[in-house]
């Protein structure tokens, strides 16, 4: 088969490494991460059009690395191919390789915050999507003191307050060493991090095998959603996740 990946960049070492090995010609579209800072409608709209883009000629289907996000990936529609996607809350699933891992994980260490080397090298600001049109509307990103210029004092202390809040919900910050790492760098940030931030630090090991079954071809039902021609994506907010409507059902 040949295949189109569509995957946030946040999985750019994972998804490399998965597609190396991959049965399958699959060509990859890396999108940043920064979609996630934006709101749900409008990132579910930036991946529409990356969809809408594939050319149905020559694959067979698109792949999307990403997970429910939000709901995201909610009202995605297919158009002249099927969607596969991972039946995952986060990107922390893709991560662990299952959701059963991920759910026990959370029932055993309550208010963690995960990285992984994606996240470090990649996810630190949404200047990688659009250095002036999503800044300008979302605060996320700045520093204090860029706040207090842009907002005033009052109201700059404010905002910088409530967008770092997460770091008095959370003690402890795990990171997901997935075997692709260069050296020992990314987990000393990971470390720091934690330190920094007066949180418990530990470390667990990655597993891929979710992101290999989907540039693999090997998807069951329980774990990818198959949306067929015509159909849109939807939430089920159930252990499913997500589910389809329209055309195909």
């Amino acid at each position: 088969m040949r295949l189109k990946l569509i995957s946030c960049e946040v999985l750019f070492r994972e998804m490399c490494a998965v597609v190396a090995r991959s049965p399958h010609q699959v060509d990859v579209e890396f999108l940043p991460k920064g979609l996630h800072d934006i709101g749900s409608e409008r990132m579910c709209g930036q991946l529409q059009e990356a969809v809408d883009r594939v050319d149905s000629a020559r694959y067979e289907a698109v792949l999307l690395g990403y997970a429910l996000c939000g709901n995201g990936v909610a009202g995605l529609v297919a158009r002249s191919l099927r969607l596969v996607i991972p039946r995952a809350h986060d990107c922390i699933t893709l991560l662990l390789g299952s959701r059963d891992r991920y759910l026990s994980y959370f029932d055993q260490n309550s208010g963690v915050y995960f990285r992984s080397t994606g996240w470090l090298e990649r996810g630190k600001s949404l200047v990688q999507l659009a250095p002036d049109s999503v800044r300008r509307n979302n605060p996320v990103g700045y520093s204090l003191d860029e706040l207090v210029a842009r907002y005033g004092e009052e109201n700059g202390r404010y905002l910088h307050e409530q967008l770092n809040q997460y770091k008095r919900t959370y003690n402890q910050l795990t990171f997901i060493e997935t075997g692709l790492e260069p050296d020992s760098s990314f987990e000393q940030q990971a470390r720091a991090e934690a330190e920094s931030s007066g949180w418990h630090f530990e470390k667990v090991q990655g597993d891929l095998s979710l992101l290999e079954r989907l540039v693999r071809g090997d998807w069951d039902e329980r774990d990818f959603l198959v949306v067929p021609p015509g159909a849109r994506v939807t939430p089920t907010y159930d252990e499913g996740i997500a589910g389809f409507e329209g055309a195909g059902q």
